[in-house]
Formats: C-alpha cells, structure tokens, sequence
C-alpha cells in the first residue's frame, strides 16, 4: 500500500535535499525510497512550492549549491 505523505514533510524532506544532504542519506534517516525523493525536487523544481516558483526553488538550489562549494574551497585554503 502507497503511504500519503504530507506537504509539510515532503517541504522539510526537500530542505535537506537543497541544504545539500544527499538523497541516499535523507532517504535512510526518513525510510522514504529515493526514487520519490527524486519526484519530489523534480516537481519542486518544475511546479514550485510553498508558494515559490519553480525557477526561484532552481535558483535557490543553484545559489545554495555554489555557497557550499565556495566554503568547501575556502576551508582547504
């Protein structure tokens, strides 16, 4: 039987997601198949959500992305 998962997890789930924590982790920790994690970041990103658009959720990860790199490349100097 599917299980219904609300927004609000699906939105805290997605927050790690964006944070950077890998699918596989969160997926494990929360007993989700990453196959639906996945499904969800692709229809946040596509349809948006919790009222941000699909490109701000994009960008939002793109920025959130390359911060975590920056710092990354700042902690080796």
């Amino acid at each position: 039987m599917m299980r219904k998962y609300d927004d609000e997890f699906k939105r805290q789930t997605l927050k790690k997601v964006f944070d950077g924590q890998s699918v596989a982790a969160i997926s494990r920790q929360i007993g989700v198949n990453e196959s639906l994690i996945h499904k969800w970041k692709r229809d946040a990103l596509k349809n948006g959500m919790n009222g941000v658009t699909g490109s701000e959720v994009q960008e939002m990860a793109a920025l959130k992305k390359r911060l975590r790199e920056l710092e990354s490349v700042d902690r080796k100097s």
